[in-house]
């Protein structure tokens, strides 16, 4: 048992595995703790997206994810009460910007065990499942920390240099450390009601959004043979009642039959819009529902926690391993936080288009789509706020995933990088670099592509750039058309002072 570990992860969700993952891969000595004894086994979230799975792949487990999942193909349709089709979310099985399918679908459970076991590659990395934190306090150079083994009672104390809450809505490190949630103005009861068909049903292929002001609803054709209703409450409904199966049985009844399947759950949550104010307190971090928590309209809850991780995990390996400055840690919430706003500002506003109980109100959104042309969109290209970018030029990519192509060689572009900062440039532009700059990416143990073949020279080209500077994350520092400007995005790269 370490004596004092690097990071300490509170909870083991898809959040904090995802970070413990990352982190073991790096090499770092994790401890990470849940008070629960194993997977919670009824599903929860269902939908991740394109980026998570790049994410995930970073962490060594794409096959093993692609093993339980599937992709998103049909999309999301909003379909009024008379039948039409308002708009449509896109979708498709075909190779999307991040080297995978746009979206796909899968079980809760089945991820979080592919992500636990992922863990056992990692030595360094330590798990204690039903052990409760009680206590902890900050100073100069870590965090001392009270568990319970809930099973014997026994408390014991460890330190970690870092401690990062993924512990929830009702976080108690988010508690701990005080910070603020602000509310964005979504509270909504609904019931979400899990089958499992026993025999084969003609249900629709693709997400249905019933915008059907008489009860709203939600239907998922999930993975295998899993199925999810979310059933919107509304004023006056007896909640208990609502979730007894004669009651549930009733409110599904134009789509199956209770001996066509076996309910899995039922229960009613209300759907929140919050966000929380203070993700860092010294050496105390928050990421994942324990900082956000979002509607679930997009499908993006769980995406935005594994999204926190992987920015996260690669800023605490630079200021662990490469005595990159603590500060870099500040950029963490300036870059997450606004990208999170964003997708809970976009999820309310499609609630709202799904949650009008109004008949009038109801008809006039409907008149404002065209009948028999529904709206195709998908999840609009989302940008990190302000933090560790180059924010010079306005026409930059800066602070945008940059895609993830297939190489002539068949890999793809993130198997090549590793999870390492890259340089991409054709060698006379790379030249005119400085030497301090050269030397920098050498500390900042960047890998450097001298000679770009195609897609990646044709990406540099489409931008009018001569060298991209790439971040672990995989995220756009800048880009440079010349030799002065690649040394003032190279200094965005952290490295020791």
């Amino acid at each position: 048992m370490a004596t004092e570990f690097d990071v300490a992860i509170a909870g083991l969700g898809p959040t904090g595995a995802t970070l413990a993952n990352l982190l073991g891969a790096a090499g770092l000595s994790v401890l990470v703790l849940d008070k629960e004894a194993g997977v919670f086994p009824l599903p929860r979230a269902i939908h991740f997206d394109g980026e998570v799975l790049r994410i995930l792949q970073s962490a060594g487990l794409r096959d093993e994810v692609l093993a339980i999942a599937r992709p998103g193909t049909q999309g999301m349709h909003f379909v009024n009460a008379a039948g039409e089709t308002l708009l449509i979310r896109g979708g498709t099985a075909a190779l999307g910007p991040h080297g995978c399918a746009n979206n796909y679908y899968f079980h809760q459970p089945e991820l979080e065990t592919v992500l636990r076991a992922g863990l056992s590659r990692f030595p360094k990395v330590e798990v204690r499942l039903n052990h409760e934190l009680l206590a902890l306090e900050q100073d100069a150079h870590g965090v001392r920390f009270d568990l319970r083994d809930r099973i014997t009672g026994n408390q014991i104390q460890q330190r970690a240099r870092y401690l990062v809450g993924c512990d929830g809505a009702r976080s108690p490190v988010r508690q701990h450390m005080g910070s603020a949630l602000v509310d964005l103005g979504l509270r909504q009861p609904w019931l979400v009601f899990d089958v499992v068909l026993d025999e084969a049903v003609d249900l629709p292929t693709h997400t249905v959004q019933y915008c059907d002001p008489a009860r709203p609803m939600t239907y998922c054709n999930v993975v295998g043979n899993r199925r999810r209703w979310e059933i919107m409450v509304m004023p006056g409904d007896d909640r208990e009642a609502l979730v007894r199966p004669e009651s549930l049985w009733k409110l599904v009844a134009p789509w199956v039959r209770p001996e066509q399947a076996t309910l899995e759950r039922a229960a009613i949550y209300t759907f929140h819009s919050v966000i929380a104010e203070g993700w860092r307190q010294g050496r105390l971090l928050l990421a994942g529902d324990a900082c956000h928590q979002t509607p679930p309209f997009l499908g993006q809850g769980m995406c935005a926690g594994i999204r926190d991780a992987a920015n996260l995990a690669w800023k605490l390996e630079a200021v662990l391993t490469r005595q990159a400055p603590p500060e870099l840690l500040d950029t963490y919430e300036s870059e997450r936080a606004p990208h999170v706003r964003s997708l809970i500002e976009l999820a309310v506003r499609l609630g709202d288009i799904i949650q009008t109980t109004d008949p009038q109100l109801a008809a006039q959104r409907d008149a404002r789509f065209a009948a028999g042309r529904p709206e195709i969109f998908e999840l609009p290209p989302q940008m990190l706020g302000r933090g560790a970018f180059d924010e010079a030029a306005p026409d930059s990519p800066a602070g945008r995933p940059f895609p993830q192509p297939r190489l002539p060689d068949g890999r793809l572009l993130d198997e090549l990088l590793g999870r390492r900062s890259a340089v991409i440039g054709r060698a006379d532009a790379l030249a005119a670099a400085c030497p301090a700059t050269l030397e920098r990416w050498q500390r900042a143990g960047a890998i450097v592509i001298d000679q770009p073949a195609a897609p990646l020279s044709e990406w540099l080209e489409a931008h009018q750039a001569r060298a991209v500077i790439l971040r672990p994350d995989r995220y756009i520092v800048g880009i440079a058309r010349t030799g002065p400007e690649l040394d003032r995005i190279s200094q965005y790269l952290p490295v020791a002072p």
